[in-house]
C-alpha cells in the first residue's frame, strides 16, 4: 500500500494513507454489522462511523502537529495562524451510508497556504484509494496495485459524461445540464464523483448549492488538480481553504479542463 509511484513524497503522504485505510476499514466493519444514526444540530446525520472513523484520523496524524478541521469537530479557530493544517472529512456520503449505497469516502487533505498539497480518498466498499500529491501526479490503488489516473480530452459539450449527486441534485441544476446539451447523467454519491472524472470516467461535475463545505472539496480538488482537470466556484473563482468561513458560496464546478470555460460562460448568461 505504501509503494505509490511518487518518488520524492511529503512524510504526510504514507500518514495520510495509513490513516483513510484504517478509517475506511473501521467504516466498512461498522456499516456490515450495524449502527446508530443521530442528527446533528444542522438537521444532517451522523452515525457511529463518522465518529469512530474521526477518532482513528486524528489519532494518526496527530503526530504531525498540524492542526486538524473536522466536519464532526467544532472548528478551533487558531488554525488561522498556521500556514498548513489538515482538512478532513471522516464519512463523506453519511446519506449513501445510510442507505446502503456503498458510495461513501473518507477524504483527508493538507493544505499549505490556503491551497491543497495532498489529497487522499478512500472508497472502503470497493478497496480503493485516490491519492495526489502536488506536481507528483494522481493515482488510484484498485486489485492491490497503484496505477495513474487522468482526466480525458473530451471538449465536445454533447459528448461529456455529467455525474451528479443523488441526494441534493436540484431542478435549476438539471434544468442547467440539459440546457447545455449534455445528455448523459449518472448519480454517484460522495466524492466518488471528482474520482470519476479524475480517473477518466466523466467529464462533468456541477453543483449550484452554497452548503458545500472546505472538507467536502480539499482532498478531491487535489486529485483533480494533479489528473489535468480542474475545479473551480461556479463562478469561475480558485477555491481556497483554511478560511474563517468553511462554507464554498457559490458551487462547485469540476471538469476534464477542457470544457470547464465554456460551462462557466453559460452559467454566466443564467445570471
Amino acid at each position: 500500500m505504501n509503494n505509490i509511484p511518487i518518488s520524492n513524497k511529503i512524510p504526510e503522504l504514507d500518514l495520510a494513507i495509513k490513516a483513510a485505510q484504517e478509517a475506511g476499514n473501521t467504516i466498512l466493519k461498522i456499516y456490515e454489522k450495524g449502527f446508530k444514526t443521530f442528527t446533528k444540530t444542522d438537521n444532517s446525520p451522523v452515525t457511529d462511523a463518522d465518529l469512530q472513523s474521526n477518532k482513528i484520523i486524528k489519532e494518526i496524524l496527530s503526530v504531525t502537529k498540524h492542526s486538524i478541521l473536522s466536519e464532526e469537530d467544532v472548528d478551533d479557530k487558531n488554525r488561522l495562524s498556521n500556514d498548513m493544517i489538515w482538512i478532513i472529512d471522516p464519512l463523506d456520503g453519511t446519506s449513501d451510508f445510510i442507505d446502503k449505497t456503498g458510495e461513501f469516502t473518507v477524504m483527508i487533505a493538507l493544505i499549505e497556504n490556503q491551497k491543497p498539497i495532498l489529497g487522499v480518498i478512500a472508497w472502503p466498499t470497493e478497496k480503493t484509494l485516490f491519492v495526489a500529491q502536488k506536481n507528483c501526479g494522481a493515482f488510484r490503488y484498485s486489485d492491490n496495485k497503484w496505477e495513474k489516473i487522468s482526466v480525458t480530452k473530451i471538449s465536445e459539450l454533447p459528448k461529456c459524461r455529467t455525474i451528479g449527486s443523488r441526494h441534493h441534485l436540484s431542478d435549476k441544476e438539471k434544468d442547467f445540464i440539459e440546457k447545455i446539451g449534455i445528455k448523459d447523467f449518472t448519480s454517484i454519491g460522495s466524492s466518488l464523483k471528482v474520482g470519476k472524472i479524475s480517473s477518466g470516467q466523466a467529464e462533468v461535475y456541477i453543483t449550484t448549492t452554497n452548503k458545500m463545505k472546505e472538507w467536502d472539496t480539499a482532498a478531491s480538488h487535489c486529485i483533480i488538480s494533479e489528473a489535468g482537470g480542474k475545479m473551480t466556484d461556479m463562478l469561475g473563482n480558485e477555491l481556497t481553504y483554511n478560511n474563517e468561513n468553511v462554507y464554498h458560496q457559490n458551487g462547485i464546478l469540476v471538469t476534464n479542463g477542457l470544457i470547464h470555460e465554456k460551462i462557466l460562460r453559460e452559467f454566466k448568461k443564467l445570471e
